[in-house]
């Protein structure tokens, strides 16, 4: 798989900002999946992927001191949901690591994520001409898992400041996105634990997969 984008072009944001109600609060990313933690999964996959990595969290910090990640909280306050995340990475990328275009959102519920997810979203933008890429399995599009050229912060920035744009696909419905789909089969690879039943199921998958 070849394509133009630099390796060292893309750096990743961890979304963890959100406050986990159907978890029932706390950091869902923190409890254990087959003896380690959700976020400790997310880390490995997204690590090998990308050239810099952050985790997007609000909060006490310390809580994740463990993990040896900058640790970078919502530029937008009231807990604005995903699409902060994004443009949290945006900006720190463009402040940090500027020899970075681009940056590659992971989702820290969805612990069985491929390997081969920035290489993919990349293809993609490159043969659709497309501004941005998402993920997508079993007929769903999962829009915070995506690659955001850095380009594109001011333009989201207004969107959420000036005319109150919250949802992603509210956002990126301006853009033109390439969709990458991923097979089931064996099991959804982002399939994300939002509730207590979904740890359950998580542990299933991990007992007959290997991975």
């Amino acid at each position: 798989m070849t394509n133009d984008f630099m390796s060292d072009g893309v750096a990743g944001v961890l979304l963890a900002g959100g406050l986990s109600r159907r978890m029932g609060g706390g950091d869902k990313c923190l409890r254990l999946l087959g003896g380690r933690t959700i976020l400790s999964r997310v880390i490995e996959c997204a690590s090998e992927q990308v050239a810099e990595l952050a985790l997007n969290a609000n909060g006490d910090r310390v809580r994740f001191k463990d993990y040896g990640l900058p640790v970078i909280p919502d530029v937008i306050e009231g807990y604005a949901g995903p699409l902060a995340g994004v443009l949290t990475g945006l900006e720190w990328v463009a402040r940090e690591w500027p020899d970075c275009n681009w940056v590659a959102s992971f989702p820290t519920d969805a612990p069985f994520a491929p390997n081969d997810l920035v290489a993919r979203l990349q293809c993609a933008i490159k043969a659709e001409g497309a501004d941005i890429a998402c993920a997508s399995s079993n007929g769903r599009t999962h829009p915070v898992v995506g690659l955001w050229p850095v380009a594109l912060r001011g333009a989201l920035r207004r969107a959420m400041v000036e005319d109150g744009v919250r949802k992603v696909d509210a956002w990126t419905a301006d853009y033109k996105m390439a969709c990458v789909e991923y097979s089931i089969e064996p099991f959804d690879p982002f399939f994300n634990t939002n509730r207590p039943e979904d740890l359950d199921a998580a542990e299933s998958i991990l007992a007959g997969a290997d991975i």
